[in-house]
């Protein structure tokens, strides 16, 4: 993803969604880490952390159980002190709620317990 991308925010979470519904988190990420390096400072966690989920997202397709608890509890932290009243069509409070709910469940009960629907973790309203 070429760091001179010039998306809309609103444009950015909708395509980072499309690319975690088919099942490319890691691109997702990549689309995500464009607008957070050009975000305002105000919010650049936010960025980062919808950025991080998608790399926990990508630690989880790969095996990687305690680097996926990790990268969600990370980045569902940099979500917090962040509104749902945004014009991006962040959930915020969904994605943080729902990517904490999956670290736990990787945490307690191992990734083969995991669904592939659960790997579509929800960013947008």
């Amino acid at each position: 993803m070429p760091d001179q991308l010039n998306l809309a925010p609103v444009d950015a979470v909708a395509m980072a969604q499309e690319l975690i519904d088919a099942g490319r988190p890691f691109h997702a990420h990549e689309v995500l880490e464009v607008v957070w390096k050009s975000a305002p400072e105000a919010d650049r966690d936010l960025w980062q952390g919808l950025a991080q989920l998608a790399v926990g997202l990508t630690h989880a397709r790969r095996g990687n159980g305690r680097g996926a608890v990790a990268l969600l509890r990370r980045g569902a932290a940099a979500l917090r002190g962040y509104t749902d009243d945004r014009s991006d069509g962040i959930d915020v409070a969904g994605a943080r709620a729902r990517a904490i709910a999956l670290a736990s469940k990787i945490e307690q009960t191992g990734l083969a317990s995991i669904s592939e629907s659960e790997l579509r973790l929800r960013i947008s309203s």
